[in-house]
């Protein structure tokens, strides 16, 4: 069987889709890294909503898979950039999503952190986002979940300088029950974020982002960083204090980055192992044995799709992430939640069905093809 791919220059192509998917088993919890998997939310596709209404979201669909990435040994980082916080799904939303992913995670016993933001408000002043990350950070202590002090938009808008990054996470810090991420998401992700901690000289945002947790080590578990350089990870890496981890949010670099070197290694909160989840799991326990060279030959071959997904306006990667998913016969339908599925092209998405498919992702690669066909009819592209 084939299938009739458009290119960039709007060409046809011929693929020849694989027949067999990888071969992935779940199998014993993770002893050399914590790993956790920032998770889509399944948008209802039958609500009567516009691409700025509210968000529609099918519970069960969302909620189900989380229970797969959790039988992968996979935590969840619940709310974030990945579930659409900000582009689609408000706080209303995200708090509903937090309580109930919280909820279900105990009864399954899975590992879930969650996003704590400010994005109940679109603006104000220091009290006001101090105000609004205080809201949050009940929501998802009151649930039993870690917290993941997200990057604010507002806090973004508002601060000043370095001294007021300082003051507002120094305050949240000390009044956390336990110890938080900290997330910081660069402008390529977000462009509301540009100049975060202070600064748009990394150099000096990075200072001030060392500075935070240097001052309250205790009350900082590790910090997730997003900004799609493996040079400036590794530096940040090197300069924690003792006990702080360094969760890689680099979608362009993490095989090496988790792999690490003989000073160090990061663990893993990172949006493509959605999509990945399984095959990523298979690939840290094959680490937890030793097996470097191992490990990197099952995970080098996934960033070629990863750098897919999260090219340029990397902040549209959850369209692919979602589209994926569909692909993969873990939601009936490919809508999301913003109107965000036109956010991609068809010669994008061909291409990422094209190199999930080589990759093995899809446990039913008949009814992958048969999906890619659907939509290719959707836009006139007859087999």
């Amino acid at each position: 069987m084939t299938i009739r791919l458009p290119d960039a220059d709007g060409a046809l192509r011929t693929y020849e889709p694989r027949t067999e998917p990888l071969a992935v088993t779940p199998g014993t919890p993770f002893t050399s890294r914590t790993v956790f998997s920032a998770a889509h939310v399944v948008a209802d596709p039958f609500a009567d909503v516009s691409p700025d209404s509210p968000a529609a979201v099918d519970w069960d669909a969302t909620l189900a898979f989380r229970r797969h990435l959790w039988s992968h040994g996979l935590g969840v980082a619940e709310a974030m950039d990945t579930a659409q916080r900000g582009m689609g799904l408000d706080w209303a939303g995200a708090a509903e999503l937090i309580r109930r992913s919280a909820a279900e995670a105990k009864s399954v016993g899975g590992r879930i952190a969650c996003g704590v933001g400010t994005d109940q408000i679109a603006a104000g002043s220091l009290a006001e986002v101090r105000a609004a990350y205080e809201e949050q950070l009940a929501v998802v202590e009151e649930s039993g979940a870690q917290a993941i002090l997200m990057a604010s938009r507002a806090l973004a808008a508002a601060a000043s300088g370095p001294e007021d990054y300082l003051e507002v996470y120094g305050h949240l810090l000390r009044q956390s029950a336990e110890p938080v991420v900290l997330h910081w998401l660069g402008p390529m992700f977000d462009p509301a974020l540009e100049g975060y901690w202070g600064s748009s000289d990394l150099d000096a945002a990075t200072d001030t982002f060392l500075e935070v947790i240097a001052a309250h080590p205790d009350k900082v578990d590790g910090i997730k960083v997003s900004l799609l350089d493996a040079r400036r990870e590794i530096d940040i890496r090197r300069r924690l204090p003792k006990g702080v981890r360094c969760y890689t949010g680099d979608d362009f670099n993490y095989p090496e980055l988790i792999a690490g070197d003989e000073q160090g290694f990061s663990h893993a909160l990172l949006g493509i192992f959605d999509p990945l989840g399984p095959l990523a799991a298979q690939a840290v326990r094959v680490l937890d044995t030793g097996d470097v060279r191992g490990f990197r030959d099952l995970l080098d071959p996934t960033v070629g799709l990863s750098r897919h997904l999260f090219q340029s306006p990397t902040r549209f990667y959850k369209t692919g992430v979602v589209f994926l998913a569909w692909l993969a016969g873990h939601q009936s339908h490919f809508t999301m939640v913003g109107g965000l599925q036109s956010a991609r092209s068809l010669p994008h998405l061909a291409t990422a069905y094209e190199l999930a498919d080589g990759l093995g992702l899809f446990p039913d690669p008949k009814l992958a093809e048969e999906r890619m066909k659907t939509l290719l009819s959707v836009y006139g592209v007859d087999q």
